[in-house]
C-alpha cells in the first residue's frame, strides 16, 4: 500500500459526483480557514452516465479550484481526483440498495481497500463544515481500533446506544485492511435492503470502533468547542409529532433563518468571490 509520501500531510476524503463540488468547496474553504497544516485531499469519483445522466464526475477543471484554495494556505497542499469507476461497477453495482435515498456515490468509501491509501485518513461527507483545526481529529489516537467515529444523535437512542455517525471517520486503514472490514461491509450492503445501508453496516460489522467526543461531529447546534458541524438530517419534535429536515451548508436561507447558524458567512463570502471567478454557482 501507498507510503505516506508528506509525513506531515494531513489525509482527507470525501466521495461525491460533480453536483456536490459546491459543498466540497465550501466544506474545504472551512478546514484551511482553521488550520496551517499541509492537506492532502482525495475525492473519490466516477462517471456513471450510462444509469443515471445526472451521475457526472467531479471534474479537472473543479479538483484545480479546490486545490487553488488550499495552496492559498500552505503550497504543500493537493487535490487529488480518484477515479473508482470501474472498482463500482466490480464490487458495488446491482445491489439490493441500489435506487434508494442515497446515490451510488454515497457507497464509494467502500471502495477504500481497493486503491493504494496511506494508513490513517479522514473521512468526511461533503456536508460538513469546520469550526475549528483539523489537526485536532488528526491527532487523536483510536488505538487498534478500525475507526473512530461520533455517536449518532438519533441511532445511538433508537437503533443501539453504541450506533455510530459515520459522516466523520478517523480510519485506521492498517488494522481495516487486517480484518477485511470493507470487503465485509460491501457484502452486507450487496446483500441487505437497508435504510442506512453502509453506515449501518460498518457499524454492525467492526470488530472495534472508537468513540470520538461530539465536538468532532456536532449533528445539533453548533458548541464552543465544536471542530466539525455536520449538517445532517435531523429531527424537531412539535407535541406528539416530529419533522424530518435537512438543510445542507449550501442552504444558505435556511441555515440561517433555520439554523440559525451565521458563523460561515466569511466562507459564504470567499465561495462568492470564487464562483465570480470561475462563473460556477449553486
Amino acid at each position: 500500500m501507498e507510503n505516506n509520501t508528506c509525513e506531515k500531510s494531513i489525509h482527507l476524503c470525501y466521495c461525491g459526483n460533480k453536483k456536490v463540488f459546491p459543498q466540497i468547496l465550501l466544506s474545504l474553504l472551512s478546514v484551511v480557514k482553521h488550520t496551517d497544516s499541509a492537506l492532502t485531499v482525495r475525492i473519490f469519483t466516477m462517471d456513471l452516465t450510462d444509469v443515471d445522466e445526472r451521475f457526472t464526475p467531479i471534474t479537472e477543471g473543479q479538483r484545480y479550484i479546490l486545490q487553488s484554495v488550499l495552496c492559498e494556505k500552505n503550497a504543500q497542499s493537493k487535490v487529488l481526483l480518484v477515479d473508482v469507476g470501474k472498482e463500482y461497477r466490480k464490487y458495488l453495482m446491482g445491489g439490493r440498495n441500489e435506487g434508494g435515498f442515497y446515490t451510488p456515490y454515497a457507497l464509494l468509501r467502500l471502495l477504500f481497500d481497493k486503491v493504494e491509501l496511506p494508513d490513517k485518513l479522514i473521512y468526511l461527507d461533503t456536508d460538513t463544515m469546520f469550526c475549528g483545526d483539523v489537526a485536532e481529529l488528526w491527532s487523536y489516537d483510536v488505538g487498534d481500533c478500525e475507526f473512530g467515529a461520533v455517536k449518532d444523535k438519533e441511532g445511538s437512542f433508537w437503533i443501539n446506544r453504541r450506533y455510530c455517525n459515520s459522516g466523520v471517520l478517523l480510519l485506521n486503514m492498517k488494522r481495516c485492511r487486517e480484518t477485511d472490514l470493507f470487503a465485509g461491509v460491501r457484502r452486507m450492503v450487496m446483500s441487505r435492503r437497508m435504510i442506512m445501508p453502509d453506515q449501518s453496516a460498518l457499524n454492525k460489522l467492526a470488530k472495534k470502533k472508537c468513540f470520538l467526543p461530539r465536538r468532532f461531529n456536532e449533528q445539533r447546534g453548533i458548541r464552543p468547542d465544536t471542530v466539525i458541524k455536520h449538517f445532517c438530517r435531523g429531527f424537531r419534535w412539535f407535541g406528539p409529532f416530529f419533522i424530518i429536515y435537512n438543510y445542507k451548508q449550501t442552504d444558505r436561507k435556511n441555515v440561517h433563518e433555520k439554523l440559525k447558524i451565521f458563523c460561515f458567512d466569511d466562507i459564504y463570502e470567499k465561495y462568492d468571490r470564487l464562483s465570480e471567478q470561475y462563473d460556477f454557482g449553486l
